[in-house]
């Protein structure tokens, strides 16, 4: 298997974790009467499995005191996809409020490969790539107004 197919299924897997993480924090939300309750116990579990992952792999933070400070902005992005779905998926649903979020994601990545922001890939943004983030953004809306029928 090629590393760009095991890349692939990686990430596919990491998207198969967006909505279970967002329907199982927003039920505890629900459970603990508190979704930034649930968003703590959430982030105290992910530490856990990155300091995990981090020693297990030999991780160094050499280089963190010279680092970009805007490059520390990453966890402030995930605080706030992890707290805003916590709370708005009881009420909106999880599949409204992930197409809502895939839809940032396509517009944002689009943004990022094109311009090759902090470091990315460069890929430009032709009109053959636009039609394709159309497609997929016109994709998920059917799987949603599908689900209504």
């Amino acid at each position: 298997m090629t590393t760009a197919m095991q890349s692939a299924l990686i990430m596919t897997a990491a998207g198969v974790g967006v909505p279970l993480l967002a329907a199982l924090n927003a039920a505890l939300g629900r459970h603990l009467a508190s979704p930034a309750g649930a968003g703590v116990i959430l982030f105290v579990m992910a530490m856990g499995a990155a300091l995990a992952v981090f020693a297990l792999t030999g991780g160094s933070f050499r280089g963190v005191a010279t680092a970009p400070r805007h490059l520390f902005m990453a966890g402030l992005f995930v605080a706030f996809y992890v707290l805003s779905v916590t709370w708005i998926a009881p009420s909106f649903g999880v599949g409204n409020a992930i197409f809502f979020v895939l839809l940032g994601q396509l517009l944002s990545a689009a943004v990022i490969d094109h311009f090759g922001l902090f470091g990315a890939l460069t890929s430009p943004l032709t009109a053959t790539r636009l039609l394709g983030i159309a497609m997929m953004g016109a994709g998920v809306f059917l799987t949603q107004i599908a689900g209504r029928g």
